[in-house]
C-alpha cells in the first residue's frame, strides 16, 4: 500500500521508498495504516517491515501512530538465518540493494527483534516468531496460519 501511494507521488522503485524525507515516508505510512483501519475482512495480513535503514537511521516500519490506527491483534516475524538472508539478498536481481555483511544482518535482526518486541508490548497482541529456512516456505506459512489461529 505505500508503494502505492508513493507512485502517485512519483516514486517509481520501491527501494527509494526509504530515501524519501522523513516526514514524506510517515505520510505514506498512515495512508496505508488508515488504508488498512478501513478494510472490513475477518482477517487482514499485513506485510510489512519491522524497520527501515533510512539515512537518518533505523525508523520503525510499525511506529506507534500506526499501530494505535490499525489495531493488530497478532505479530508474525518471518525470518531466516542471517546466510540465508544474506544469500537471498545478494541473489535478488528484482531488487537494488544496499551491499550488506551477515554480521550488519545479524544487527538487523536484533533491531527488528526489538521493534517488534516493543510492538506487541505496546498494542498487547502476541509476537511469534518463524524461521522461513531455504525450501521450507510450505512449512513457514503452516506456521504463520497456526500462529494467528486460522
Amino acid at each position: 500500500m505505500m508503494f502505492e501511494a508513493a507512485k502517485k507521488v512519483g516514486v517509481n522503485d520501491r527501494d527509494k521508498l526509504r530515501r524519501l524525507p522523513m516526514e514524506q515516508q510517515q505520510s505514506l505510512q498512515m495512508q496505508a495504516g488508515t488504508q488498512i483501519s478501513l478494510m472490513t475482512e475477518d482477517v487482514v495480513i499485513v506485510d510489512t517491515h519491522a524497520f527501515i535503514s533510512t539515512p537518518a537511521g533505523f525508523y520503525p516500519g510499525l511506529p506507534e501512530y500506526v499501530l494505535k490506527t490499525i489495531r493488530p491483534s497478532n505479530f508474525v516475524s518471518v525470518t531466516a538465518m542471517p546466510e540465508e538472508i544474506y544469500n537471498r539478498r545478494m541473489n535478488d536481481p528484482t531488487r537494488r540493494r544496499d551491499i550488506i555483511s551477515i554480521s550488519a544482518i545479524k544487527r538487523e535482526m536484533d533491531v527488528q527483534n526489538a521493534m517488534l518486541s516493543t510492538c506487541s508490548v505496546l498494542s498487547g497482541s502476541p509476537l511469534k516468531s518463524v524461521m522461513n529456512g531455504e525450501g521450507k516456505v510450505q512449512e513457514a506459512a503452516q506456521s504463520v496460519i497456526d500462529a494467528i489461529g486460522l
